[in-house]
C-alpha cells in the first residue's frame, strides 16, 4: 500500500481554464494527486474504481463543501521582488521620474545582503499568502543578493524565475553597472551559480531592465547567454509613452520599440514583455510571430499614468496575454487586485469608445491569472490548469469562511461564487496552498 503521503484526492468543484473555455466549472469531480502530479480528474461517480484502481485510502479524500472549489495558483508573471519595500504609497508620478526618485534609491539598498533577504522574505511570504505559487521576479543589478532571493523562494517552496537586472546605460552613477564586460560577467557569473545550486524549482531567467538602460551590444550578450543556456528573457516594452520617445531617440535607426529587441535577438518564444501599452499594429504582429508573450500589468499601468492597454486586441491578435502585479508601480502584491485591474481597464476603454471589440470578463482574466501567465512563461506544461500529468499548484478556496469579506446567498450558483472571489474576496478565502502536490500554506483563518 503506498504511503499516505504520496496521495491526496480533491472531491468537489474544480474550477480551471483550458484551451476552450476561459473558465471550465467542473462540479462533483475527484482530482487525484500523486506526488508532485495530477493522475486523474474524473466524475465523482467513478471513485471506487479509482480507488481500487490506484490504492489509495479514504484518509486522503478530502471532500469540498458546496462552498468550496479547487482552483490553480495564481501565477504573477511580471513582479519586482526589491519594490516589495516601497509597496502601497501612490506616489502619482511619470514613471521615468518615479524610476529615477523612488525605484534606483530603493533598488540600490539591496547591496546590502542581509537587508535584502529580510525584504525578500517577506516579499516572497506575502505573495505566496496571497495565492501567488509561480513568480517571475525582477531582482536588482547585484549577483549575490539576487542568489538570496533565489534562496528564499526554494527554501519556502514558491515556484520562481528568478532576474539579475542588467543595465549599463542612462543609470545614475550610484546603480549601475560598473561597465558593458562586467555587466557580461555578472550575468554570466549568476546564471552560473543558479545552474550549479540546481534548485528544484526555481530558474534564471535573463533580465535586461528595458531598452532605456541596456546599450545594443549588452542586450545582443545577454541574447546569446539566454541561447546558450535555453534560458526564458524578462523585460519592459512600450509602457510609457515617454519612454517610448527615449527609445526612438536612442535607437533612430530601428523600426520600432519592439525591433529593437528584435534586432538584438532578445524577441523569442520565451521571452515576456511587461506592459506592452503603446503598441504598433508592426510590434503586435512581431510579438506574435517570434511568440513572445505580453504580462498585463493594469494596475501598474492605471497608477503611473502610463495608459490603457487593450488587451482584447492583443488576444485576437493571438499574442499570449498573462497579468503581472508589477510592484511597486502596481501599489498590490495581490493577483486579485491585477484581475480586477484587467476587467476594469477593459471597461474603460469601451466607455471611452477607443475600441469596439468586446470588453474582458472575469472568465478572461481569471484565465490570464492563470493558464494565460502560464503560456507567457512557458510553463503550460507544467501547470496552469488540472491536466493529467501536470503539476499541481492549486488554492482550495473557501467562500464560506467566517471572516471572509462577502455574504453568501441561497441563489448564488458556483460561477457566481466564483465571481465574488475573485472580485470581492481576499486571502482570507484562500484556505488551502499547494505547490508541486506540497500543502504550503493556510489561511491564518482557518
Amino acid at each position: 500500500m503506498p504511503e499516505k503521503s504520496d496521495f491526496k484526492v480533491f472531491v468537489g468543484t474544480i474550477v480551471h481554464s483550458d484551451d476552450v473555455n476561459s473558465l471550465d466549472i467542473l462540479q462533483n469531480t475527484a482530482l487525484g494527486v500523486k506526488g508532485e502530479k495530477i493522475i486523474f480528474v474524473a466524475d465523482e461517480g467513478d471513485l471506487d474504481i479509482l480507488q481500487e484502481e490506484y490504492g489509495f485510502r479514504n484518509d486522503v479524500i478530502q471532500r469540498l463543501t458546496p462552498f468550496q472549489f479547487l482552483m490553480p495558483g495564481f501565477i504573477d508573471s511580471h513582479v519586482h521582488a526589491p519594490q516589495y519595500y516601497n509597496a502601497g504609497p501612490n506616489r502619482s508620478i511619470p514613471l521615468l521620474d518615479w524610476l529615477t526618485t523612488i525605484t534606483f534609491p530603493t533598488e540600490a539598498k539591496f547591496a546590502d545582503t542581509k537587508f535584502a533577504e529580510v525584504a525578500y522574505t517577506k516579499a516572497i511570504n506575502r505573495l505566496m499568502r496571497l495565492g501567488t505559487t509561480t513568480a517571475s521576479y525582477f531582482a536588482t543589478l547585484h549577483v549575490d543578493s539576487t542568489l538570496i532571493l533565489a534562496d528564499i523562494a526554494e527554501k519556502l517552496g514558491q515556484r520562481a524565475f528568478i532576474g539579475k537586472v542588467s543595465m549599463d546605460t542612462n543609470c545614475p552613477d550610484f546603480y549601475t553597472e560598473y561597465s558593458l564586460q562586467h555587466a557580461i560577467d555578472d550575468a554570466e557569473r549568476f546564471v552560473h551559480l543558479m545552474n550549479v545550486k540546481d534548485y528544484t524549482r526555481v530558474k534564471p531567467i535573463i533580465t535586461p531592465r528595458f531598452a532605456v538602460s541596456c546599450s545594443g551590444e549588452l542586450m545582443k550578450e545577454l541574447a546569446l547567454i539566454a541561447d546558450r543556456n535555453n534560458l526564458r528573457i524578462q523585460t519592459h516594452l512600450s509602457e510609457n509613452e515617454g519612454e517610448c520617445e527615449f527609445v526612438r531617440k536612442l535607437f533612430p535607426d530601428h523600426y520600432n520599440y519592439a525591433d529593437v529587441y528584435d534586432r538584438a535577438g532578445l524577441l523569442t518564444n520565451k521571452t515576456v514583455l511587461a506592459h506592452g501599452v503603446h503598441l504598433e499594429k508592426a510590434e503586435v504582429r512581431a510579438i506574435c510571430s517570434r511568440g513572445a508573450g505580453i504580462s498585463h500589468c493594469p494596475n501598474s499601468n492605471i497608477t503611473l499614468r502610463s495608459g490603457l492597454c487593450n488587451v482584447r486586441e492583443l488576444l485576437e491578435s493571438d499574442v499570449d496575454v498573462g497579468l503581472g502585479t508589477d510592484l511597486s508601480g502596481g501599489y498590490s502584491p495581490s493577483m486579485l487586485d491585477s484581475i480586477r485591474h484587467a476587467v476594469q481597464t477593459s471597461n474603460i476603454l469601451h466607455l471611452d469608445h477607443s475600441c469596439d471589440d468586446k470588453p474582458l470578463n472575469f472568465k478572461d482574466a481569471f484565465r490570464m491569472a492563470t493558464l494565460g501567465s502560464a503560456e507567457v512563461l512557458s510553463i503550460d506544461d507544467k501547470v496552469g490548469n488540472f491536466v493529467v500529468g501536470k503539476e499541481f499548484d492549486a488554492l482550495v478556496i473557501d467562500t464560506g469562511v467566517q471572516s471572509s469579506s462577502f455574504d453568501l446567498f441561497e441563489r448564488d450558483t458556483i460561477e457566481e461564487l466564483v465571481n465574488k472571489f475573485l472580485f470581492i474576496g481576499d486571502d482570507r478565502n484562500i484556505r488551502s496552498i499547494y505547490i508541486a502536490g506540497k500543502k504550503i500554506n493556510s489561511s491564518p483563518c482557518c
